[in-house]
């Protein structure tokens, strides 16, 4: 059996019923065919219209004039996540298993703060929750068209892990170094009050961000700012150059075999030389 047939949420949470439930389960937890991936791709174009809705009826001028409309918007994109929710418990033979899981309680939260507005009219500021159906988005990673690319990602990011935290630990220390130098230089008089008050400092500065709710008054402590700037808009190329060239190495090697997860596989073979599985041309 080919590996992009088998679904890990059917061992998750067990196989689902036969019959219709197993029709269902293959719309809405499967995206290796036409209507599952249809499904995932309606119910993501859904997710971002009902995050719009809720955005929109935050702000107080369209709140007034079109309070009506975005009302039944938001009845309709519950009553879609709602039906939604259900047909996935129903078609699973541990259907709590799901319920608890990550996507489960996402989901669950999701319509819940309509249905609590409903009854409750003095907890209304919970309808502002309903922004975490954007967590639902993630679904788009488990698209079929997508999982090659997620991988590829996820996989560089995870084996440059060690060098972004080298990084890392070196920028801390120059923004430590830093903002205790620029405490001596500029002293409280001058807005740095404490140390890690300066240390503030100095990663808005050095991230080019600059606030400017605290700024050096001394030549001294504008030459060290200037250096800190020249020396941030540097750095923050280096992640990105370290995640990148990962990224160009794994494409030189291939992609992983979708059978057993081997790596390093030469991207020319037509098998995979671990398991021995066919590789799809160009991999």
């Amino acid at each position: 059996m080919e590996a992009a047939a088998i679904d890990p949420e059917i061992h998750e949470y067990g196989e689902p019923h036969a019959g219709w439930r197993q029709r269902v389960y293959a719309v809405v937890f499967r995206s290796d065919t036409v209507a599952g991936m249809l499904f995932d791709k309606v119910l993501v174009v859904a997710i971002v219209a009902s995050v719009l809705t809720v955005m929109l009826d935050s702000v107080p001028s369209l709140h007034d004039r079109w309070a009506v409309q975005f009302m039944l918007l938001e009845w309709g994109f519950t009553a879609l996540f709602t039906a939604e929710y259900v047909l996935r418990v129903v078609c699973l033979r541990q259907p709590l298993r799901y319920a608890r899981s990550f996507y489960g309680i996402v989901d669950l939260l999701a319509v819940l703060p309509t249905y609590l507005v409903l009854f409750f009219p003095n907890i209304h500021v919970l309808v502002d929750v309903r922004i975490i159906r954007l967590l639902r988005i993630f679904r788009i990673f488990k698209l079929t068209a997508y999982v090659r690319e997620f991988q590829t990602l996820t996989g560089a990011i995870a084996a440059s892990a060690r060098k972004i935290q080298v990084f890392l630990s070196v920028v801390v220390m120059a923004v430590v170094v830093m903002g205790s130098v620029m405490y001596v230089v500029e002293g409280p008089e001058n807005g740095f009050t404490s140390i890690p008050t300066s240390i503030y400092w100095a990663v808005t500065t050095m991230t080019t961000v600059g606030f400017g709710d605290i700024t050096p008054q001394t030549d001294l402590g504008r030459l060290i700012s200037s250096l800190m700037m020249l020396i941030g808009w540097g750095t923050l190329a280096v992640p990105t150059g370290i995640v990148t060239s990962e990224l160009a190495f794994r494409r030189r090697m291939g992609a992983p075999c979708r059978s057993c997860g081997a790596e390093n596989l030469d991207p020319q073979a037509r098998f995979c030389s671990k398991c021995g599985a066919a590789q799809p041309e160009g991999h």
